[in-house]
């Protein structure tokens, strides 16, 4: 089942449940979607799709640390947002795995010095999209270009 199938079954189900929070999550993650669509001309692909889910889910990330110092309340409700949007994405990796790709990926590319990251990152980016943040990939890439 396609990720934005599993959305309307889910949005479907919060509707009968009365839970007005996760309806609206899938709601927004909807019509981000469609937008998508409408931009490109075309249905999205599944990549497609993880790339628009992961960008909602950094924006309420960011969103939620924004409130936390004044509107505690609102940075509670961006963190509930942000954990329905991420049942929608592939499993997170964990460290020891990105690890192994960026061996991987510097490898693959012959980097040697930070001057490569750039080629580094675009092999990495691709396997980790909606999987891992960007700002740990790049990190840790930066991390073992310079160790």
């Amino acid at each position: 089942m396609s990720i934005q199938d599993r959305l309307s079954e889910e949005m479907k189900a919060a509707m009968k449940a009365r839970n007005s929070l996760r309806l609206g999550a899938i709601r927004m993650a909807r019509t981000a979607l469609k937008n998508a669509e409408i931009e490109a001309r075309r249905e999205l692909d599944e990549a497609t799709t993880i790339k628009v889910l992961s960008t909602l889910v950094k924006q309420r990330r960011e969103a939620a640390e924004a409130y936390r110092a004044t509107r505690p309340e609102l940075a509670d409700k961006e963190e509930q947002e942000l954990a329905v949007l991420q049942e929608f994405l592939p499993a997170p990796l964990s460290e020891v795995e990105l690890e192994e790709m960026i061996a991987e990926a510097i490898a693959a590319s012959g980097a040697g010095s930070m001057r490569d990251m750039g080629a580094v990152m675009k092999l990495v980016t691709a396997q980790t999209t909606g999987r891992a943040d960007g700002k740990l990939v790049s990190e840790m890439v930066r991390k073992q270009l310079a160790g």
